[in-house]
């Protein structure tokens, strides 16, 4: 049977005049996955519990006209840049660079129009996997460079799901792409919100900000604080103990990874209220953004209903935040040169 979303995301045209392209991706098992050309957009995840539930764990919207307005970047691969860029400025090879701004007046998620807001082209696709491909102009957005760029999405039999990005650039450029799903293992959607998940994230340092989201330059230990997760515990626990979660209304923040760790590791773990579900984070990327969906208040629901503040929560493998203007971080560069090329892989392990 044809997923809903193929026929309500396609009634109204995206951006260009054109509907929606959409790809189902399914396993033996049963997992099925919804994937949309706008924005390279991980719209569904429905999972077959033993209990005989099809149970939604991914927070989306059920129309285009939902999607363009929505301001929470659900389900969407973002970049040239995830995350912030400082009043959206960086320097490289004795050159300033001057980006497009469009959250208090620094550069987040790659500007005003990233990558979440185009049509990307579907380039493979199998009942699997699907790759999409998109070639961002010399100057778009105030980036440099010539970028090519792909996304594979790939679902396993054993419930893996596979995010591989490439990226090749003519000019030294910043890259740092990531996956901005938001997950609710109870049911996107159901009356039970994200904070009541067990979280555990595998990092001893976590990177503090200013009130919008910039960092104050220095990694400091989660021992002692609210951002300890090395341990599982819920989410809600210490929600708002720290003055740094505060102007954020909660987590918004990136861990850092230890750079000789076992990169085939979970570096997070998230499990159900009901513990009928779980998911388990692996990536060679070096850092993770944790947002607790702080401010999804308003946001379009699938049922012509609205999220709530927490009703999911999105797990972004990434570079730090602002990392262009940090090269003294340990960790791999952000700045794409001609010749090299851009390859993380983050894969989400679902177990119900």
């Amino acid at each position: 049977m044809t997923h809903p979303l193929f026929q309500t995301m396609t009634e109204q045209p995206a951006y260009d005049g054109k509907p929606a392209q959409l790809v189902e991706l399914t396993n033996a098992s049963g997992v099925s996955i919804v994937l949309m050309d706008i924005g390279a957009t991980w719209l569904s995840c429905r999972l077959p519990l033993a209990c005989g539930e099809h149970r939604e764990v991914v927070l989306g919207v059920g129309s285009m006209s939902d999607f363009e307005c929505q301001q929470s970047y659900m389900g969407v691969t973002v970049g040239r840049y995830a995350n912030r860029i400082a009043n959206g400025r960086f320097h490289i090879n004795g050159r300033d660079y001057q980006l497009v701004t469009n959250q208090a007046g620094n550069c987040l998620h790659g500007g005003v129009s990233g990558f979440d807001k185009l049509r990307w082209n579907i380039v493979e696709q199998s009942t699997s996997s699907v790759v999409f491909s998109w070639h961002s102009d010399d100057g778009e957005q105030g980036f440099p460079g010539n970028l090519e760029v792909s996304v594979r999405y790939q679902l396993n039999d054993d419930g893996k799901f596979d995010i591989e990005y490439i990226a090749h650039a003519d000019q030294a450029t910043p890259v740092n792409l990531t996956n901005h799903a938001y997950f609710n293992l109870n049911g996107a959607g159901g009356e039970l919100d994200a904070l009541n998940h067990q979280l555990t994230i595998k990092a001893d340092y976590y990177l503090p900000t200013s009130e919008v989201g910039i960092p104050l330059g220095e990694l400091e230990t989660v021992q002692g604080t609210g951002f300890d997760f090395r341990h599982a515990k819920s989410v809600s626990q210490d929600l708002l103990l720290d003055a740094q979660q505060q102007p954020a209304k909660g987590y918004d923040h990136s861990y850092w990874f230890d750079p000789n760790r076992d990169t085939q590791s979970p570096v997070a773990t998230l499990v159900s209220q009901d513990q009928q579900v779980s998911l388990s984070v692996v990536t060679d990327k070096p850092a993770m953004q944790l947002y607790t969906g702080n401010w999804l208040a308003g946001t379009p629901a699938r049922d012509g209903q609205e999220y709530a503040d927490y009703s999911g929560l999105a797990l972004e493998t990434q570079f730090l935040p602002d990392s262009p203007n940090h090269p003294e971080w340990q960790q791999p560069s952000c700045i794409l040169l001609p010749g090299e090329e851009y390859r993380y892989k983050t894969t989400y392990q679902f177990g119900f």
